[in-house]
């Protein structure tokens, strides 16, 4: 079963790296968030983009939908968005016999590959009508439970300067989202493919790699890996070390830190680290992995303390110090 598990294995690295390629066709360069998004993929989970507009998020999750084979819709989120735009509703319709009857009118949630763009602009009632939805697979809608089509998966993007006229989004909705993506600016050189790529008569094309049972069988493959003691113990010391009220926990953090990541984040990071050792090529994931993986599944798990706040902290920064001062104590040990 060993050798079985690892020729499943080395058949995904396979296909992911020909994935990558296909994606990388359209958008080029910033492989960390091409890694990182489809990590989110492999681990059934959902991810939050944060950019600013034109640095190609919309592109991406396109690419993504055509290159893992999956059904995909995308909504613009306004003020004025209802959650019956978004998942659907009953509307009274009158046969040709005269006899009238309720039928259920699905909204795009109704999808496999969902992108709420600029989700933070509508209203919290909208935002709250994809808890359901992120989490349990499922919508009510009139009293009836409706289950969502397998594999179902949320990218939604944020502004990060454009405040006025949001909503942030709960630490509840928070919570759901597997992995938080930041998207910079490209570098020059990638800027400057970008620019020969796109502004051409003709664009390139990128081709199904994946398809939905494919990927629901890698989802699967995923958690079947081998995770060794170290990787879970590492784990554990690095979400238990954010949280203010633990002993482990060490000064700066209980000055900084207002709630710490709880079970959930441990569950990401515990999935994510397998994630990033298929994209690399590997069998099992290392701790390095745990540290590579710690500020995209806990930045947005965590609050600062207002004082802290006031002072500038940043907990991206903070993430940063505390990895570093693991991997010191690693290398001593």
């Amino acid at each position: 079963m060993a050798e079985d598990l690892v020729a499943e294995i080395e058949a995904l690295e396979d296909k992911l790296a020909a994935a990558k390629s296909a994606i990388t066709r359209r958008f080029i360069g910033q492989e960390r968030v091409v890694d990182l998004t489809l990590a989110s993929l492999l681990c059934g989970g959902h991810a939050l983009l944060i950019g600013l507009p034109g640095l190609g998020k919309t592109r991406l999750v396109e690419t993504l939908s055509t290159v893992m084979g999956l059904d995909g819709n995308r909504v613009q989120f306004t003020p004025d968005l209802m959650p019956a735009d978004i998942l659907g509703s009953e509307v009274l319709e009158t046969g040709a016999d005269g006899s009238r009857a309720f039928k259920f009118l699905p909204g795009p949630i109704f999808c496999q590959l969902l992108m709420a763009d600029e989700i933070n602009r509508a209203s919290p009632r909208t935002q709250s009508a994809l808890l359901q939805a992120m989490q349990e697979k499922s919508v009510t809608i009139g009293g009836q439970t409706r289950k969502l089509d397998l594999p179902f998966h949320v990218l939604a993007t944020q502004n990060p300067i454009e405040q006025e006229g949001t909503y942030p989004l709960p630490e509840a909705q928070l919570d759901r989202f597997l992995v938080q993506i930041d998207v910079a600016y490209p570098d020059r050189k990638t800027e400057r493919d970008i620019l020969l790529a796109t502004t051409g008569v003709e664009e390139a094309e990128a081709p199904r790699v994946f398809d939905a049972e494919t990927l629901r069988a890698a989802q699967h493959l995923l958690r079947r890996m081998p995770v060794g003691d170290a990787v879970v113990e590492m784990i554990l010391d690095l979400v238990r070390a954010f949280r203010p009220g633990d002993a482990s926990a060490g000064a700066r953090v209980r000055d900084t830190v207002a709630w710490g990541p709880g079970p959930r984040a441990a569950q990401a990071l515990m999935l994510t680290v397998r994630a990033r050792a298929l994209l690399q090529g590997r069998l099992a994931p290392s701790p390095e992995d745990v540290l590579d993986m710690a500020r995209p599944v806990l930045v947005h798990r965590m609050a600062l303390t207002f004082s802290a706040r006031a002072r500038g902290e940043s907990l991206g920064r903070l993430i940063d110090e505390v990895t570093a001062d693991l991997t010191r104590a690693e290398a001593a040990a």
